[in-house]
């Protein structure tokens, strides 16, 4: 199979705000994404500093190009209120070509 040409990455903020912004800064300033769904508040259960936690977190599905994703995480962990936030990348290893032709035209040239 092919190396994936496109991934989504995942990332958890703690407010609708911060995920807005985020989106603010990737799809309009500097063009690292193509298109971030906005979901939440969603219900995040994990271990941090020995403990068990539960929190209300918003999570973004951003689109995006391979090539693009270390800037893309740079971007995010600028503006990223967690110590530690996720930014998970997946590859994207089928999809409609039309889809990723409109992908390309919207984002940051190489």
């Amino acid at each position: 199979m092919p190396e994936a040409r496109y991934v989504q990455v995942f990332v958890t903020v703690p407010t609708k705000n911060d995920a807005e912004r985020i989106a603010r800064l990737l799809l309009h300033k500097e063009r690292l994404a193509a298109c971030i769904q906005i979901m939440g508040p969603v219900s995040s259960h994990y271990r941090w500093k020995g403990r068990i936690e539960h929190s209300k977190e918003w999570l973004c599905l951003v689109k995006t190009r391979k090539s693009l994703y270390e800037k893309l995480e740079k971007a995010i962990k600028e503006v990223h209120p967690y110590d530690v936030p996720e930014i998970i990348a997946t590859p994207i290893i089928a999809g409609l070509d039309d889809y990723f032709e409109w992908m390309d035209g919207e984002l940051l040239k190489k």
